[in-house]
């Protein structure tokens, strides 16, 4: 349980460290309350939650080990986010919406929008986990989504705060999200897959 409680605070602040400058952009926009950033930013995350473990389904029909070679995704979007680091492509302003959208709405899709690297992390820990596992992250994840956005609304209110996080988070971000991988690909034997197939494999 400690294992899985660990995996998901890391796995949830690896895919969502960007959310906080996201979150920024909202909460010091004086055309945005509070409440509508709060549950925008839920409903945002809530559907990418529900696509990843939609997608998590095809464990149903292949072993764990095939289904952990989904575990390649968070690695390979790690290396993407620390070559974009190496570039100075941080990506991190949040675009301010049209005006005439719903505020909650708004926040939810840019949240979304935002999210297509959770979804390629959360598929294959979905695939690889028990319901109680899968229930637990989700918990943890519902609990994460709260302390970001205090911390974020906390960071408006101190906005030299922010300059550390920004000069810094990219490049912590890559490391949390290749390790991910690796603990995805140990965990449901799929490195131990790759090694019987290299074995097996005619000189």
């Amino acid at each position: 349980m400690l294992s899985t409680i660990g995996v998901a605070i890391t796995m949830f602040a690896a895919s969502n460290i960007d959310d906080i400058f996201v979150l920024l952009g909202f909460f010091g926009h004086r055309k945005f309350h509070a409440r509508q950033v709060i549950i925008g930013q839920y409903v945002g995350f809530t559907a990418l939650v529900l696509v990843s473990l939609v997608a998590s389904l095809v464990s149903l029909v292949l072993a764990p080990a095939y289904v952990g070679l989904l575990g390649f995704l968070p690695v390979m979007i790690g290396l993407k986010k620390l070559y974009d680091a190496w570039r100075g492509d941080e990506g991190n302003e949040a675009a301010v919406p049209k005006a005439g959208v719903g505020n909650v709405l708004a926040v939810a899709a840019v949240t979304m929008a935002n999210g297509s690297d959770n979804i390629g992390i959360y598929t294959p820990v979905f695939a690889t986990s028990t319901r109680a596992e899968i229930g637990i992250i989700i918990a943890v994840f519902a609990i994460g989504v709260a302390v970001w956005l205090a911390f974020s609304h906390w960071l408006v209110n101190h906005r030299s705060l922010g300059a550390p996080i920004r000069r810094y988070g990219h490049w912590l971000v890559p490391f949390a999200l290749i390790g991910i991988g690796v603990f995805i690909l140990y965990e449901s034997g799929s490195l131990v897959l790759m090694g019987m197939r290299n074995i097996q494999s005619p000189v």
